[in-house]
């Protein structure tokens, strides 16, 4: 039967088709291919759902959420940027990706273009393709660690250029964007009407420095800002994330929202004001956490030869450079899986960009990080002996 051209120009997600291979092969494999933190939900955030969930907040709310969590989001946002931010301005989503669906479907027009900077997560690329635009991948520099480079995103833009898409910290290459790069970025999307969505999802997971949200530092209004509990809170399965924008296009993203959701969870978002309003030393905890992985996993890379990769400043991952292994990212990633039980995201999965390396997640313990690192370097050995 036929299916859209719309369906029919989506790629599969490299990381879901390791994923399954992984489901499939079954055994004592180390999972180092998913972006999701290994901690559980903090325990305060559990409680105040079944609480609210046995008090009957299991109904409908505002397509645009809670009033008291918009105002909790905007509080934040607030605090953190040192802009005014009224709970107008937000519109809570069925997780991150449907606040990047509403941000891409309310702004662009059937056949206009939006930027995106790569290697990036592929999910994008199909959202993109989702609202009827043109994604306009822009390879970034690897001798610069995959820094933003802003000459080369300006040059990209022109008169159909809808939206660029910022994602720092970087998935899958953890960097934090030169702040003189995305502020020249913002000036010439500002320059050609275009809007910059910000997705900032793991802005509040960053280890040497502190992060800076876009909008703190520059004022341009058509900067959209894409946020979620999933990744700061371990709440992925909760599927909670939020949209931060001039009125308008908040307003217009939740009107399409009604259209698909009707809201987000109910129980959801009251787990979620739990989790912005109340204690945030989970959070603080599972950050130490993290770094101490960060800083594990590259230290121990760079003893092994023939491997490399740049030290990660924020989410959770590391992009490894296996350029010098046989075969392509997809190859060498299926044989560390088939051969050496270790399931990673292929760089490829990222964009063409992305040929040559891996990604690896260092949301997993340190105990699995090393046995995982123990099997990659064996494969190395094995291929060099």
């Amino acid at each position: 039967m036929k299916t859209s051209a719309r369906t029919d120009a989506f790629e599969r997600s490299g990381i879901r088709v390791m994923f399954e291979l992984a489901e499939e092969r079954g055994g004592d494999l180390v999972r180092l291919e998913v972006g999701e933190p290994d901690f559980d939900t903090p325990e305060h955030v559990i409680d105040a759902a079944a609480e609210a969930a046995r008090d009957g907040a299991t109904h409908y709310t505002s397509g645009a959420g809670i009033p008291e969590l918009r105002e909790a989001i905007a509080e934040r946002m607030e605090t953190e940027t040192n802009v005014p931010v009224s709970p107008e301005e937000v519109t809570v989503t069925n997780g991150g990706m449907e606040a990047l669906s509403l941000a891409l479907s309310a702004i662009v027009d059937p056949d206009e273009e939006v930027i995106i900077p790569t290697p990036a997560w592929p999910n994008y690329r199909n959202q993109v393709i989702l609202a009827g635009a043109e994604p306009v991948e822009v390879p970034l520099a690897e001798e610069s660690g995959f820094d933003l480079d802003s000459d080369r995103i300006i040059e990209n833009l022109n008169e159909d250029t809808a939206a660029i898409i910022l994602t720092t910290p970087s998935n899958p290459t953890g960097r934090i964007y030169d702040e003189d790069a995305v502020k020249a970025v913002v000036e010439a999307a500002a320059d050609h009407d275009a809007y910059v969505i910000a997705d900032e999802v793991y802005a509040r997971l960053t280890y040497d420095d502190d992060y800076r949200r876009i909008t703190s530092y520059t004022d341009y209004e058509g900067v959209l800002t894409v946020d979620s509990c999933s990744k700061t809170y371990a709440m992925t399965g909760w599927r909670i994330g939020w949209l931060v924008g001039p009125e308008s296009i908040v307003e217009a993203a939740t009107s399409l929202g009604e259209s698909t959701t009707a809201c987000p969870s109910s129980v959801g978002q009251q787990a979620a004001l739990a989790a912005v309003t109340g204690t945030q030393e989970p959070v603080h905890e599972m950050h130490d956490a993290f770094r101490e992985r960060r800083d594990y996993l590259t230290e121990r890379v760079v003893e092994i030869p023939h491997i490399s990769c740049p030290r990660p400043e924020g989410a959770f991952y590391t992009f490894l450079d296996v350029s010098e292994l046989d075969g392509s990212s997809f190859d060498v990633a299926e044989r560390l899986l088939s051969d050496y039980g270790v399931v990673t995201a292929p760089g490829g999965a990222f964009s063409d960009a992305g040929e040559g390396y891996l990604r690896l997640s260092f949301a997993n313990s340190l105990d699995r990080i090393e046995l995982g690192l123990d099997r990659i370097e064996r494969l190395v050995t094995d291929e060099f002996e």
